[in-house]
């Protein structure tokens, strides 16, 4: 049961290894969204949008709602936004050792 956990962990995290991917659940933390919305807010094209989509929707990492011919995608578990919250919260703690490393090697290379 350990390695199945892993595997889904490890297949999770590889969906969301590329950053127009955790652009794109960013935006979709304030809501859903179509492919339009998307594509000008990331600032890229449709097809690009599109296929990062498919990778998400593979995962069950978003989902889609259809309202006529419009498409809607969603975040398919809220956790998702606490996750990145989470990952946000890292970089700050990696930046701050980093900045406080720097400060103490200044430090050290004054006469």
């Amino acid at each position: 049961m350990n390695r199945e956990i892993q595997e889904f962990k490890a297949d999770f995290f590889k969906a969301l290894s590329h950053p127009l991917r955790i652009n794109i659940l960013e935006i979709l933390c304030d809501g859903d969204k179509n492919v339009n919305e998307l594509q000008s807010l990331c600032g890229v094209g449709g097809a690009v949008i599109s296929q990062q989509l498919a990778i998400l929707r593979n995962k069950n990492i978003v989902k889609t709602r259809k309202d006529g011919t419009r498409v809607s995608y969603s975040l398919q578990d809220p956790m998702i936004r606490e996750l990145l919250v989470i990952a946000r919260q890292i970089f700050n703690n990696h930046l701050v050792n980093t900045i406080s490393k720097f400060d103490r090697l200044q430090m050290e290379s004054k006469p």
